[in-house]
């Protein structure tokens, strides 16, 4: 397989054996490539406050609202598919063109899709609006294939999931935001109008500038090509299907961003019932930022936790200045009784942290087990405690994506990025539960009951966590394979 220019900004491939040693000159990549993880979480939680708002605009059923995430999640199993059908049949694009240029090329996309809104908002079109959506997220399919393994090979393998974790605190920081930003910008400014669609054309068009900015910095950066010697010669085939972990694991994808799109777009619909809080949009916005805020301190979490630190005194001290900060920031924002609830929901988080004992695959199930409970007590439970229930999902969600994600692509070798594709592709989980969800919640008639399909999602994390992650021998490749 080709490899890149030599004129490329890039510096040379960095051989596998050698990234322990020079895992310092990492960190200003590390910190490059933590802003797109920022701006795909941040987009990716604006369809939260944009189904609601579309829901009103073109009166539609829940069914119909979730095609929203139907046409974003969509986008990820197709390209996903088109990525490793190339890959089996030509080689692997990635490292055709670079982690670099695969970047930028996913922010240019990603960045035209922003831009789609204006002429969908014109015209006053719900399909319109859904395209755009689909090429914005096409774009980020791109950024989640080429970032994704770029981060757990960007460093020492034995720190790879604490590395995960980490980004996904920011990707789960631009989440947590989100709904305040977006909701403030396409609810509250315009909510004695909800037949209007224009409020979606401004933070539209400045998420194409933003990401064409973070392009041209992209485009500055020396980045490491860390393909590995090995990789550069790599021919095509579908050897990273011949590891049982991975597929396995590819499911486990599929499960948990279906469950936690379903459970995040159904909230705000959630709280507006009168058994559950009885709120309005705008004020069900700021709990869906605790629902998405607590992802991030569970990855925060999960950084700290799963890092390679030799003293478990220091986790624990770090630990302890995260919930602190956390208390603080909620306090200050909201009041007492709010910031009390969210200590004592970290206080629970971290004893099931502690009960894995630092352990990736072991906290996975832990905490799919706990997201259980959680759902049941949401389904069946009334007032504020089902509330909190359904809220402190998104806490326990925290470590599962990156976790999950880096025990898959363990031990592939060089067809990582052709697994990072394929569990990219198992993103569309979130285009295909949602519905399924709203369809439940419609023909029920009860929006309670409808968290039993995520519910039934967390099931299969909880086996992953707990037995299907275990790395076994690939199967012999055939030969008509490449």
């Amino acid at each position: 397989m080709a490899g890149i220019s030599k004129n490329s900004i890039e510096t040379a491939p960095v051989p596998a054996g050698q990234m322990a040693a020079s895992a310092n000159s990492y960190v200003g990549p590390l910190l490059v490539v933590t802003m797109l993880f920022f701006m795909w979480g941040f987009i990716t939680c604006l369809n939260d406050i944009l189904i609601p708002k579309l829901q009103q605009v073109f009166t539609l059923q829940n069914w119909q609202a979730m095609l929203i995430q139907t046409a974003f999640f969509g986008a990820y199993f197709i390209v996903s598919f088109l990525y490793f059908v190339v890959s089996v049949t030509k080689g692997d694009p990635i490292l055709r063109i670079g982690y670099k240029n695969g970047i930028m090329v996913g922010l240019v996309v990603t960045a035209l899709g922003c831009l789609l809104f204006l002429p969908a908002a014109n015209l006053h079109s719900y399909g319109l609006f859904l395209g755009a959506l689909f090429v914005l997220a096409s774009g980020i399919t791109v950024l989640q294939i080429t970032a994704n393994p770029y981060v757990a090979i960007l460093g020492p393998p034995e720190s790879s999931s604490s590395r995960m974790n980490l980004t996904q605190a920011l990707n789960s920081f631009g989440t947590t935001i989100a709904p305040i930003v977006g909701g403030y910008l396409i609810f509250d400014q315009v909510s004695h109008d909800f037949a209007n669609a224009d409020s979606v054309k401004m933070p539209y068009i400045g998420l194409a500038v933003t990401l064409l900015a973070i392009a041209a910095i992209i485009k500055l950066a020396r980045l490491p090509r860390l393909t590995g010697a090995d990789s550069l010669t790599a021919g095509a085939g579908s050897g990273a299907l011949q590891h049982r972990h991975l597929v396995l694991g590819i499911v486990c994808i599929f499960m948990y961003v279906g469950g936690e799109v379903a459970v995040g777009s159904m909230i705000i619909n959630y709280l507006k019932l009168p058994q559950i809080a009885g709120l309005g949009e705008s004020e069900a916005k700021h709990y869906l930022s605790f629902y998405w805020g607590g992802a991030m301190i569970g990855r925060f979490f999960g950084a700290v936790a799963l890092a390679q630190l030799q003293k478990s005194s220091l986790k624990l001290g770090v630990m302890a200045v995260i919930a602190a900060v956390t208390f603080g920031v909620v306090y200050a924002l909201y009041d007492l009784d709010q910031a009390l609830i969210i200590l004592g929901l970290i206080a629970v988080n971290f004893g099931v942290l502690l009960l894995g004992r630092f352990i990736p695959n072991r906290t996975v199930g832990l905490y799919a087990a706990a997201v259980i409970g959680l759902l049941l007590v949401g389904t069946f439970g009334q007032g504020s405690v089902a509330m909190w229930a359904v809220i402190a999902v998104g806490l326990f969600n925290s470590i599962m994506f990156p976790t999950i994600f880096d025990l898959a692509i363990k031990g592939l070798g060089v067809h990582t990025s052709q697994g990072s594709s394929l569990l990219v592709m198992a993103i569309v989980g979130g285009a295909v539960v949602p519905p399924l969800q709203g369809l439940l919640a419609d023909v029920t008639g009860n929006v309670q009951l409808s968290f039993l399909v995520p519910l039934l999602c967390y099931v299969y994390i909880m086996y992953y966590g707990f037995a299907g992650y275990r790395v076994r021998a690939a199967r012999p490749l055939r030969k008509d394979s490449f």
